[in-house]
């Protein structure tokens, strides 16, 4: 459960301005709640309090971002296709700011890989990084990514396009493929979603 120390009516903004709907609170102590993939954020005089099943992109929307980060993915089918699961880290300075991991629908191992790049880019934009250096164990998705493999799978274009999309919304990017022993955190969250 992230509590984070901040000014709440500045995190009040971030949240709307994403888009999230903001309403009053509860009791006389709480400023404001909001609600985004079953977490919920409670404000209070110099903090905001997230809760839920997956609070950490409602807590990385509501930390004051900026500057420059590193951002690990990875996804996991087992059976290929068959039951799959994502796992996503964002470091900066500060150490590991965000993270997650989940089950997806059953779905093939590239396409895993794919979702766990757009969810990790989505958090990323959230926690509203300046820079972001993506970093992930699949060479397919690195290149083709970056333009130097085709896209045949029509599935796997669609969500190449999102992942531009997202990678376009910061001023300036790079993703580079890693041996899996530096993914190691994102590979952890994507196996532990498979046994929770």
């Amino acid at each position: 459960m992230p509590v984070i120390d901040c000014d709440p009516e500045a995190a009040r903004e971030r949240v709307t301005n994403a888009g999230v709907e903001v309403s009053a609170g509860n009791t006389d102590h709480e400023r404001w709640r909001a609600e985004r993939d079953g977490a919920v954020a409670v404000a209070y005089d110099d903090k905001v309090v997230v809760q839920g099943g997956d609070p950490q992109r409602l807590a990385a929307l509501i930390r004051e971002g900026g500057g420059r980060g590193h951002v690990y993915f990875d996804g996991a089918s087992r059976g290929n296709p068959g039951p799959a699961a994502i796992g996503w880290a964002i470091v900066t300075g500060d150490g590991i700011v965000a993270e997650g991991g989940e089950r997806i629908a059953d779905t093939t191992n590239n396409k895993a890989e794919y979702e766990a790049l757009i969810r990790a880019l989505e958090a990323a934009v959230d926690y509203g990084l300046d820079e972001a250096d993506v970093r992930g164990d699949s060479q397919l998705i690195v290149k083709q990514v970056r333009g130097e493999w085709n896209v045949n799978d029509p599935g796997l274009r669609e969500k190449r396009v999102r992942a531009l999309e997202l990678l376009d919304r910061f001023d300036r990017w790079s993703i580079e493929h890693v041996p899996r022993e530096i993914n190691e955190r994102a590979d952890e969250l994507a196996n532990e979603a498979f046994e929770g």
